[in-house]
């Protein structure tokens, strides 16, 4: 792996020197992760005219998968106590080094920060960085799909255990702490987020905090939870009925969002753009009457973070490319009665390599648990 960050920071490096910097500061922690292989509390990494350099304030911890492992092609520097922050070390090293200009994370860094930066080497010229590491990391090697590939088995691992057991009578906050236990349990290095369990009128709200609700039949429960693998994070979201035969109202709001999901899962075709993605999935719903209910967006990219670019939204600028892997997640909330949200991780592929690749498999059947 070490030439793959090799050959990563080299990509960066001829864009700052295309744009005038001799050297560039990354202090987003997983921009650091994704250039340096592993990103210890607090490093930074400093790409020089010389030699890389990645600065710590304290001695990594040896093999700790939440952080990743250091690239052995970089030079580790581990600050004093007295050093203070990292970024600032890494800019007067830049000073000591001659360079002119200095490309950072102006999105990432603080003004207090920025100033720090400025104060420490007053004759070096900081330029804005941008989005220029988190864009080079839309498109996903087969290493990290294989990552993420291990991240959905564990996923699917954990949700279908909590599928064989009794759950009238739980709360929502109690199967999210063993949903993450499982996960544990089957590998993950963590939760990729925290994990939402609804249920009943909770059920279908994106991003619902689990409380202390109890699971009640005919319940709808919906639950959306991802491993953390290796630094490389998945998402699945499933609906089920609770006890009993579903509803028939239950039974017509599932079927039209799962047709909403398969709609945005067949646009997965790289060359078509971020918003028609979306389009597709926001169109049957909107002809069903559901517009107000809708989440401003039908999907997003994962990797070393769990919200990533591309947003698959209605103003999303942008076109899909081959091996980006994104989620499929529309859903409805009725408020009051509940609703249901179908969510799946799934790589972009070209149709002659069998289409978009569904890394999240488990059942979207509506099963009555």
């Amino acid at each position: 792996m070490s030439e793959v960050y090799g050959v990563r920071r080299g990509r960066l490096r001829d864009r700052c020197a295309a744009t005038g910097s001799a050297a560039a500061l990354i202090s987003r922690p997983a921009n650091v992760r994704y250039l340096a292989g592993g990103a210890p509390p607090g490093a930074v990494l400093l790409l020089g005219p010389r030699d890389d350099v990645l600065l710590c304030p304290r001695t990594p911890a040896a093999g700790d998968p939440a952080d990743g492992r250091p690239d052995d092609g970089l030079r580790l520097v581990v600050l004093p106590t007295s050093a203070g922050d990292a970024a600032v070390a890494a800019a007067e090293l830049a000073r000591t080094d001659g360079v002119e200009s200095l490309a950072v994370e102006e999105h990432h860094l603080t003004v207090t920060r920025h100033r720090a930066l400025g104060s420490v080497a007053p004759r070096l010229r900081l330029a804005d960085l941008g989005l220029a590491v988190e864009q080079q990391r839309i498109v996903k090697d087969e290493d990290e799909i294989a990552c993420l590939r291990i991240a959905a088995e564990i996923t699917d691992q954990a949700l279908g255990e909590l599928l064989e057991s009794i759950l009238v009578g739980r709360t929502e906050r109690h199967l999210a702490l063993e949903l993450e236990r499982r996960l544990v349990d089957h590998g993950a290095d963590g939760p990729a987020f925290p994990t939402s369990v609804a249920t009943g009128p909770n059920s279908g709200r994106a991003g619902h905090r689990p409380g202390d609700r109890r699971v009640e039949e005919g319940d709808f429960l919906s639950v959306c939870l991802g491993a953390n693998y290796r630094g490389y994070r998945c998402e699945i979201g499933r609906t089920f009925v609770i006890g009993t035969s579903p509803a028939d109202w239950q039974i017509e709001l599932y079927e039209l969002v799962f047709a909403a999901q398969r709609a945005g899962r067949q646009a997965l075709v790289p060359g078509t753009a971020y918003r028609e993605v979306d389009h597709a999935a926001r169109h049957i719903l909107d002809s069903a009457g559901h517009t107000e209910e809708l989440a401003p967006r039908t999907g997003h990219g994962v990797g070393l973070e769990i919200d990533e670019d591309p947003q698959l939204a209605p103003a999303a600028m942008g076109k899909l490319d081959a091996c980006v892997p994104v989620t499929v997640e529309p859903g409805v909330h009725l408020p009051g009665r509940g609703g249901v949200r179908i969510d799946d991780t799934l790589v972009v592929r070209q149709e002659a390599d069998g289409g978009p690749e569904l890394l999240t498999i488990t059942t979207k059947e509506l099963l009555a648990l």
